[in-house]
């Protein structure tokens, strides 16, 4: 709720009328400086001097509230609460406190000058403080301000505040003397002497020296003093050249923006920055020549910020939040060019000071993008569809307003407009395109859409809200009545451009994401939940029709908001350059759905949605949603989806046509429509391969699935519509992952706990799901997994026959991994089973389709699916032995020893050991462990393999030994096998049992005879190997190292000798080596 600011005494003051000296004091006290009207009139009574004076301190408080806050009235609470600060620590809520609780005291006007002390209360943590206020005013506006307290802001102290309204409430209890000069007047000589005297006693230290000089200079004949008639006087108003403004710190102004901007946005600066704009439309609005002033400096700081060329010098864009402030800086400008009362020296000082700015290397320009072919503001198109793009300057932020500069407002027609409501021509009959009124009289205005808002935009800037919307809805029906005429004029030539297959862009500057935001502008306006009740409008609900609408029932501003944004919002308008351009669009197109959702929509307003979604379907080249769009044309998602929401209770056969129409995203379709060139019948086409990149695609491509998803939601339970819904999915998204969520969206709607699972909308489910997995067999996809196994869910929840059929078609679906390890094993296991309540048959039949499936996934790709195809074919003889023939026929060829020991000690385990003990020794054969990799993960296989050939018997102990020997240097993993096969009888036990008393092998004897000199020999040369480059600090591992290859030479029958010979070797070969040759020679001798 607004807070009502109080008003004065004087204002209540109404029990007798006012006196003729009176009303003509204020008046003269508004407008006159004081100087013209000493010189008008040779003598002026005291008490007329006395009312002009009283007159002349501003009566209002709401321009010192402004001056004393970021916002005024009920603004000011909205803007704090938001901010999350304390309302109570804005200097003006503050001053309210000091006046009400006595804290100002010593008040004396003396002229045009009004001074008082104001004690601030002591708190625990200071003292009390009482500061001196002196306050100088002209024509009831204040325009110095000096307080004891050292304030630094751009805002009145809270002390001003309170004297400024203890004047403004208590007017009657303030000393009012004449200026200090009318006193000085009275005074004779011996007076005026003893005045100075107590003047310079009481305050001799302060002025004596300045005293002291006065006098020697008026005691001076040729002084500068003596030359001048009169002296000054401060207490006595303006002079006539003097501005008569408001006290304003430019200063302040300047060193809080600089402030904000070297923050670069932390620290809530852009906040601050924006509340600063506000305060310039505040400004504006109650016409105070200041905005204009404060804009300026604010201009000059953002001008001065060192990032602008150092961004420009590296190439890079500036952030999104600074974009905007240069944007909102660019409209305020365009806001104050088109004050619509602002004389021609203003307007001209103005554009020289845009054209420099506009001139400086760094300033920003228009698109964020380096680079912009818009039309200007008085064209809305280029002339001809290449324009004159070879030669056109760089649009900076300043451009739309130094063109505005050449704008005015002497039309008669316009001015008839925005001044009577009744402004009507019941008899107007020219129906050409640029008629003055419509077919019902009512007027129209015919401007660039863009250039037209920005004119209501400064009127209610500047403190004209009926005025503003009057234009407004002269815009709004001219807007209409072109729209009725764009569907006449398609649907006379609809044939024959259909049959081309051609389309055209009737706007290269889209109203939604336009930098001046004309559809803003008009919808808020126009909205009377949006248009703040200061402006002037009334906002009862009888006010919703009214003599300036457009339709003789009536029809609510409401009603015309509405409208307007859904025009706006549904043009075919050609996607921008830039990122920043394109994200613009986006959220400009957000932010008025937004808008448009808090609106209650009653039976009027269907209708009127109704209309539009029939003119978007037909209205061809003008529409967004058209049966052909130009190929970069913005797409229509979001705005669909928001219209099928609105629809579907009301219409649902327009609804879907609607969305449907929407789904489409041309510049994603490799034959997409082309550009139409001949411009028929003055269609303005673009050219045809300008082809921008799109920022924002994949916000676009989800906005297109969101609208895709609203669909599937809405048309649960409805065969044909989910059918139709689905078809649409398939032709026009092109992202799999967005088909991915549409699916799993469909599934989930399909499979809601509250009801039965809805069997159409889980088929539809499956087949996204199919063709997400067709668009990602052959493309790398990190969730490809998770969609798999999200699949088999799916055709889970349908049915056997689901899962049946892709198995079927697996090698369309599926690589032979996903394939085996999760759709076949998932199909198989026992909670599948559950699940689907299957027979014996039915589960015999399933289990062969899993089968058949393993079978040909291990021949596809053997390495990868050969263990899973066992596995799978287990409880099926024949089956199983064809995959385990699959393997044989790879393991020569194709697969690697880790995999073939994987599958050999899988059947052990299965029982099969003569088939792993095949396996194991194919794997050997592909085995390679050079002397130095002791810790290669194969070794464990190897042990294992020997193990395996070991408990099945000598033969087969001694076919793999050659095939260890030759695969296999490692010493310590060779004396491991070696020292293994040594401790028991071959055959005649098991892995894992204890030894008995068979007759051990020999080792002077085939196979181990072979594998010990083998074991030998590699101990050899993994010492020559080791002691090339050995290091001091491995001296005592590599001693260790001998005592273990000691232990091997043992076991042979002369290995004592061949020790003895293999070290004297040693110590003759690197006898250079004398510290590890002495720690040998301790050890072995």
């Amino acid at each position: 709720m607004a807070r009502r600011l109080p008003l004065s005494p004087l204002k209540r003051r109404t029990h007798s009328p006012e006196s003729l000296l009176d009303i003509a004091a204020r008046r003269v006290a508004e407008k006159w400086p004081f100087q013209r009207v000493e010189e008008r009139f040779e003598r002026i009574p005291e008490p007329v001097q006395r009312r002009i004076v009283y007159w002349s301190f501003p009566r209002s408080e709401r321009e010192i509230c402004m001056y004393s806050s970021f916002n005024t009235g009920a603004e000011e609470s909205a803007a704090t609460a938001a901010e999350g600060s304390d309302e109570t620590r804005l200097p003006f809520r503050r001053g309210i406190a000091l006046l009400e609780s006595g804290c100002v005291d010593n008040v004396l006007q003396v002229g045009f000058h009004l001074s008082g002390t104001v004690t601030e209360p002591a708190t625990p943590s200071e003292p009390e403080v009482v500061c001196s206020v002196a306050i100088s005013f002209d024509r009831c506006k204040i325009t110095s301000v000096t307080c004891g307290c050292g304030n630094k802001d751009i805002f009145y102290c809270a002390h001003v505040v309170a004297l400024s309204l203890y004047r403004v409430r208590r007017p009657e209890q303030v000393k009012l003397h004449l200026p200090i000069s009318e006193t000085l007047f009275q005074m004779n000589r011996d007076q005026l002497q003893k005045f100075v005297q107590y003047l310079i006693t009481v305050h001799h230290t302060e002025v004596l020296p300045t005293a002291q000089k006065l006098a020697d200079e008026i005691l001076s004949q040729n002084s500068e003093i003596n030359q001048v008639h009169g002296a000054p006087d401060p207490t006595a108003g303006a002079s006539v050249d003097d501005e008569n403004c408001w006290h304003l710190d430019e200063e302040q102004v300047q060193e809080q923006v600089k402030l904000f901007l070297s923050q670069g946005g932390y620290h809530g600066s852009g906040k601050q920055l924006n509340l600063l704009f506000s305060k310039v439309r505040e400004m504006l609005k109650m016409r105070d020549s200041n905005g204009a002033r404060m804009l300026t400096l604010i201009t000059e700081q953002f001008m001065a910020d060192p990032r602008l060329a150092l961004w420009r010098q590296q190439g890079t864009t500036m952030t999104d939040k600074y974009r905007q402030l240069w944007d909102e800086l660019g409209a305020l400008w365009m806001c104050i060019v088109l004050n619509p009362h602002c004389k021609a020296e203003q307007k001209a000082a103005w554009l020289r000071q845009l054209k420099k700015w506009n001139g400086v290397d760094v300033c920003p320009w228009e698109d964020g993008n380096h680079g912009n072919e818009l039309p200007n503001l008085t064209n809305a198109l280029p002339q001809g569809a290449h324009g004159n793009q070879g030669t056109r300057p760089h649009r900076t932020v300043f451009t739309r307003a130094i063109e505005a500069c050449d704008l005015h407002w002497q039309d008669s027609h316009l001015q008839h407009i925005i001044s009577d409501d009744l402004y009507t021509n019941y008899c107007y009959h020219d129906n050409t395109e640029n008629s003055l009124f419509d077919s019902r009289g009512w007027p129209l205005w015919h401007e660039h859409v863009p250039t037209a808002c920005a004119r209501v935009d400064a009127l209610r800037s500047h403190g004209y809200p009926r005025e503003a919307l009057r234009l407004a809805i002269a815009i709004v029906n001219t807007l209409r009545r072109q729209q009725q005429k764009q569907l006449e004029l398609f649907r006379n030539h609809k044939k024959d451009l259909l049959h081309k297959g051609m389309t055209s862009i009737t706007n290269l500057e889209g109203w939604v994401g336009h930098p001046l935001d004309p559809i803003g502008t008009l919808f808020i306006l126009s909205c009377p939940h949006k248009a703040p009740d200061q402006d002037g409008i009334e906002q009862n609900a009888d006010m919703f029709y009214r003599v300036s609408m457009a339709s003789e029932e009536g029809e609510s501003y409401l009603a015309l908001a509405v409208e307007t944004a859904l025009m706006g919002l549904g043009q075919q308008r050609i996607m921008p350059d830039g990122l920043y351009a394109q994200e613009k669009v986006c959220r400009n197109e957000e932010h008025l759905i937004a808008k448009l959702q808090e609106v209650e929509l009653d039976d009027s307003l269907i209708k009127i949605f109704r209309k539009q979604a029939v003119f978007l379907l037909e209205g061809g080249p003008y529409s967004g949603l058209g049966e052909i769009i130009y190929r970069e044309s913005v797409p229509m998602h979001t705005f669909a989806k928001y219209l099928f929401t609105s629809l579907l209770p009301h219409d649902a056969e327009l609804a879907y046509k609607i969305a449907l129409r929407a789904m489409r995203l041309p510049v994603l379709e490799s034959t997409a429509p082309s550009g139409d060139m001949s411009r028929p019948h003055h269609i303005v086409s673009v050219v045809p391969n300008r082809y921008p990149r799109w920022f924002t695609l994949s916000h676009i491509e989800s906005q297109q699935c969101e609208l895709a998803s609203t669909m599937l939601t809405a048309a649960k339970g409805d065969a044909r519509k989910l059918e139709t819904v689905l078809e649409s999915i398939q032709k026009n998204i092109h992202s799999s992952s967005h088909i991915f969520k549409l699916a799993q969206d469909a599934f989930k709607i399909a499979t809601l706990m509250d009801s039965l699972p809805d069997i159409t909308l889980l088929k539809v489910s499956l087949e996204l799901g199919l063709q997400v997995m067709r668009m990602t067999l052959s493309t790398l996809n990190w969730r490809r997994r998770e969609m798999v196994r999200w699949l088999v869910t799916c055709a889970t929840e349908v049915g056997v026959y689901a899962l049946d059929s892709i198995m079927q078609s697996w090698f369309t679906l599926f690589t032979p991994t996903e394939a085996t390890s999760i759709v076949a094993t998932t199909v198989m296991s026992n909670s599948t089973i559950v699940r689907l309540h299957l027979d014996c048959h039915q589960q015999e039949n399933l289990a062969n389709s899993a089968r058949t499936l393993a079978l040909q996934c291990a021949m596809k790709d053997p390495q990868n699916c050969a263990l899973s195809a066992l596995t799978l074919c287990e409880k099926d003889h024949i089956a199983f032995e064809t995959a385990y023939q699959i393997v044989l026929d790879a393991a020569t060829t194709g697969m690697s020893y880790t995999q073939l020991f994987t599958i050999a000690r899988y059947m052990e385990h299965r029982g099969y050991p003569m088939r792993a003990y095949k396996l194991a020794t194919l794997a050997m054969a592909h085995l390679n462990l050079s002397y130095n990799q002791d810790t290669h993960p194969a070794i464990n296989d190897v042990l294992w393999a020997c193990a395996l050939s070991h408990s099945l018997g000598k033969n087969e102990l001694a076919a793999i030994i050659p095939l260890v020997v030759k695969s296999v240097k490692c010493a310590t993993v060779l004396s491991d096998i070696l020292r293994r096969c040594t401790l028991t009888t071959p055959g005649m036990v098991a892995l894992h049992s204890r030894r008995n008393s068979g007759k051990l092998m020999s080792l002077d004897k085939a196979p181990l005879r072979q594998l010990l000199d083998a074991t030998i020999g590699a101990y050899i040369n993994t010492t020559h190997s080791r002691l090339t480059h050995i290091s001091p600090r491995h001296y005592s591992e590599f001693i260790e190292f001998l005592s273990k290859a000691r232990e091997t030479f043992l076991m042979a029958h002369d290995g004592h000798i061949q020790f003895t010979q293999f070290i004297d070797n040693l110590k003759q070969i690197y006898k250079g080596k004398k510290k590890l040759m002495m720690l040998v020679r301790e050890r072995f001798g």
